[in-house]
């Protein structure tokens, strides 16, 4: 840690309690004035909590807080605001019944005699936006933007703040490879001028790229600091979990069944003038790679009925050789399909049920689709409570009981209750998109522990990942789109970070 200048903003002792979860147990950070300083973890680490504490969102039980080496008391995100400290949350807070212009400057429009002056705001706007790479109008309303675009507004909105601490909470949860490099650039800008940057994120290689110093989290303590050369990938990960993790991809090969998903001449409505020929086996894991964009995500809600069928699409899905016809995600769960989409949140979960409500969900869907059958799939208290409480072993999940509300719980084990959902349908096969996106190393670890282990049981696994180590290590065989097609195809042996690029930006092989 540099510790040759006074620190733009430093704690010491920060403690927090919620009930009886100790949240910190007298957490010390000091961050030097234009660093790049990371803040990881595992979930539930304590990490939200500080973050919280130095935006002024919470106040803590107990410790101090210095700005520019005075002490400083942040009773409301005002006050910090003031002393120069803006948080970009993880969850995105913009309205977006606003257009872009008006989300920069909420709060502080600039009027005339009573009236919001929006020309002065989108000239200002076009100064921030430029700053963060972003192409689009002042003017264009939030809600025609991507999840990407609108994390971008987001740190364009703090930055026109002008603050001196920047903290951004998983900045680039929701953002492509090109906009992750953007954000990149924005950040050693940053550095350059000055401004103090406080880098939370899971992903590691992130870390590693952008952080001067890093401070690990455990258990709501401090396990460590890391600064320099000794940031690397094994030192970040022993520090996290207080373990080495030899094997993260622990791979015992077997040979797969027969085929239990197949896709001939399938369309989606992202690129309806191009076709899909695909096939997964039971016992198989099948990554998709690819560019955001390329069309992965869109072809597993085609296989799964979220999305319609283009018109003209004549292709069709086999399940275990039989011809099915999918036209809702009703039809896929009847064909013993389940699916963990990208946006856990909004799709995967219904964060105001409890886990064992959740869990019973794919069941009663089936069974409202096939009135002649619903004996088989009634949903009995019992059963549904015995299920839950299976899977919540099964999967590990951190929680008091089954009938503990979803949206209290971490990130990882959010994830790991929309895996959970589908494992207790026992389907035979499973699609995965981005499974373990924002979530800690620790889930990670499970979760392919989980996949490697349903495949061993004779489920075929399709899954989609923006992260190469993931498809490298998890993947039995690896297809790659690029803009709608398969562009590439690579059994475990023979694939590589470099041939798999080739194909995703459209290079033919050598």
């Amino acid at each position: 840690m540099n510790t040759s200048t006074t620190a733009a903003l430093a704690a010491s002792g920060l403690r927090k309690r919620f009930g009886g979860v100790h949240a910190l147990r007298g957490v010390d950070v000091s961050f030097a004035p234009g660093s790049v300083h990371a803040v990881i973890g595992e979930n539930g680490a304590g990490k939200s909590t500080l973050m919280k504490i130095l935006a002024g969102v919470l106040m803590p039980d107990r410790g101090t807080i210095q700005v520019d080496g005075q002490p400083t008391v942040l009773h409301r995100v005002s006050d910090a605001l003031d002393a120069g400290i803006a948080l970009i949350h993880q969850e995105l807070n913009l309205p977006d019944n606003l257009d872009v212009g008006a989300n920069l400057f909420l709060g502080r429009e600039p009027t005339r005699w009573g009236w919001i002056q929006k020309k002065v705001i989108r000239q200002h706007a076009r100064r921030w936006l430029d700053r963060v790479g972003l192409a689009v109008h002042p003017s264009t309303p939030l809600a025609e933007l991507t999840i990407g675009n609108r994390q971008l507004v987001e740190i364009a909105k703090a930055l026109s703040i002008q603050a001196k601490v920047l903290i951004m909470d998983e900045p680039s949860s929701s953002l492509t490879l090109h906009e992750t490099e953007n954000l990149m650039s924005v950040i050693d800008d940053l550095r350059r001028d000055g401004v103090t940057v406080v880098y939370i994120s899971h992903r590691l290689s992130e870390v590693q790229r952008v952080a001067d110093d890093v401070t690990v989290l455990r258990d709501g303590e401090n396990a460590g600091e890391l600064c320099g050369d000794q940031i690397d990938h094994d030192s970040m990960v022993r520090m996290m979990v207080g373990r080495n993790i030899e094997a993260l991809f622990d791979k015992h090969p077997h040979p797969p069944g027969d085929e239990v998903l197949r896709l001939n001449e399938i369309r989606t409505g992202a690129f309806p003038k191009q076709t899909i020929n695909l096939s997964v086996r039971s016992g198989e894991v099948v990554g998709m790679a690819g560019l955001v964009g390329a069309g992965r995500s869109e072809l597993l809600r085609r296989i799964f009925g979220v999305d319609p069928a283009p018109p003209g699409d004549r292709g069709s899905i086999a399940v275990a050789g039989e011809i099915v016809r999918i036209e809702s995600p009703r039809d896929a769960i009847a064909a013993a399909m389940g699916f963990v989409p990208e946006d856990r949140k909004d799709e995967g979960v219904i964060l105001s049920m409890s886990i064992r409500e959740n869990i019973a969900l794919p069941s009663l869907a089936v069974a409202s689709s096939h009135p002649a059958s619903q004996s088989r799939f009634v949903v009995r208290p019992g059963r549904e409570k015995a299920v839950a409480c299976e899977m919540l072993e099964t999967l590990r999940i951190k929680a008091s009981d089954s009938a503990t509300m979803v949206s209290t719980l971490s990130g990882g084990n959010q994830q790991k209750v929309a895996l959970a959902k589908w494992l207790a349908m026992r389907p035979r096969i499973l699609l995965l998109d981005e499974p373990t996106r924002g979530v800690d190393i620790g889930a990670k670890e499970e979760i392919y522990r989980l996949v490697t282990q349903l495949a061993a049981d004779g489920v075929g696994v399709l899954f989609v990942s923006s992260d190469m180590e993931e498809v490298l290590g998890l993947a039995d065989r690896i297809l790659v789109m690029h803009e709608g097609r398969l562009a590439g195809e690579f059994n475990r042996q023979d694939a590589s970070e470099e041939s798999i690029m080739r194909a995703a930006v459209g290079i033919e092989k050598k």
